[in-house]
């Protein structure tokens, strides 16, 4: 049996408290598991292509598990694109995550409904992204590069549901 994420009937959410943006990601368990966390917070989801996967990767499948008809996912042909749904709904602002930001997430105002956006696993968000919107960044004080893709979606959207009040 075939598996398309596409062809699932998937949730609609009719005002989620946020939504996450996915820049092209090249991650398909990351990607799962993301979906999952919107599923389980009522988030929606957009996956601005080209991704790293197919949508019937069994990766895909595997780190979503039976959630994918519970995460209402948004798919978009490219950046332009999500720029053109991002205007039609009007007054709600894009905010960008980035390790190379100099603000901590913790510093944003976050409002009911707005997008976040997150980069690519290998190279983030492109300078030309991080520069045209407001772009914060998840703190690390040891020596790593980077904080997972996953982690960070987790640790940010979970504290602004909470300054919002979801728990």
């Amino acid at each position: 049996m075939s598996f398309n994420v596409k062809d699932i009937r998937h949730k609609k959410i009719e005002a989620p408290a946020l939504n996450v943006v996915l820049y092209q990601p090249e991650i398909p368990s990351n990607t799962g598991n993301i979906a999952r966390l919107c599923g389980a917070a009522e988030l929606r989801l957009h996956l601005v292509h080209p991704l790293g996967f197919r949508v019937d990767d069994k990766h895909l499948k595997r780190a979503g598990l039976d959630y994918w008809p519970e995460v209402d996912v948004v798919h978009h042909e490219d950046f332009g694109v999500f720029l053109r749904c991002l205007k039609e709904d009007g007054t709600r602002q894009l905010i960008a995550f980035s390790k190379y930001a100099s603000l901590d997430y913790a510093k944003a105002r976050v409002n009911y409904g707005d997008y976040l956006l997150f980069g690519r696993e290998t190279t983030g968000l492109p300078k030309e992204i991080r520069t045209s919107f407001p772009c914060y960044r998840v703190p690390i004080w040891g020596m790593v590069r980077s904080l997972n893709l996953s982690s960070t979606v987790g640790i940010v959207t979970y504290h602004y549901l909470h300054q919002m009040g979801m728990f």
